[in-house]
């Protein structure tokens, strides 16, 4: 095969593999909420409320604030986090900078973390703490403990009151 043959089959498969995230895994993901004990009402800062357990659209690149509330249980919020996927580092190997740039633009290669976001709410005039489980049930952390890892990153998207803090992050802070 001659060369320049062999360059336009290069180029057309990178424009092929372009936004391959995009394709497969679209801009918007079903977010699934649950809490223990079931019935808790959750509003979430991009507008949409449901009553757990239940399923939410959400945008992957977005950053969110869900707010727990359940009679009989202290309130809580969780800070959800849009992260670089995998599939960005396809794009790269594969697909070159356009799908890179595609994913990345539309957010299509995030995504939400925690996901799915199960929380166990502790109970009114209790020492307890409301705390995140993993699929099996089993305590990963303290909900106080995930909003400080990813308190600063989220402020940057939804603001500073809505992330707990009490000043804007600066824009070049990790």
């Amino acid at each position: 095969m001659n060369k320049q043959l062999m360059s336009v089959l290069v180029a057309g498969l990178a424009l092929n593999l372009g936004g391959c995230a995009t394709v497969l895994n679209g801009t918007n993901v079903d977010y699934k909420t649950q809490s223990s004990p079931e019935g808790a009402m959750v509003k979430f800062t991009n507008g949409k409320e449901c009553t757990t357990p239940c399923e939410i659209e959400a945008k992957r690149k977005d950053d969110l604030r869900a707010d727990i509330w359940l009679e009989g249980y202290k309130s809580t919020y969780v800070l959800i986090q849009s992260k670089l996927g995998g599939s960005a580092f396809g794009n790269i190997l594969l697909g070159g900078g356009v799908g890179a740039v595609v994913d990345g633009s539309n957010g299509a290669s995030n995504r939400l973390y925690p996901r799915p976001l199960i929380v166990q709410l502790a109970p009114e005039g209790s020492d307890e703490e409301a705390v995140l489980l993993d699929k099996d049930g089993n305590v990963s952390q303290t909900v106080q403990e995930h909003n400080d890892s990813v308190r600063v990153d989220v402020a940057k998207t939804i603001g500073a009151k809505l992330a707990g803090l009490e000043e804007e992050p600066e824009a070049g802070s990790d």
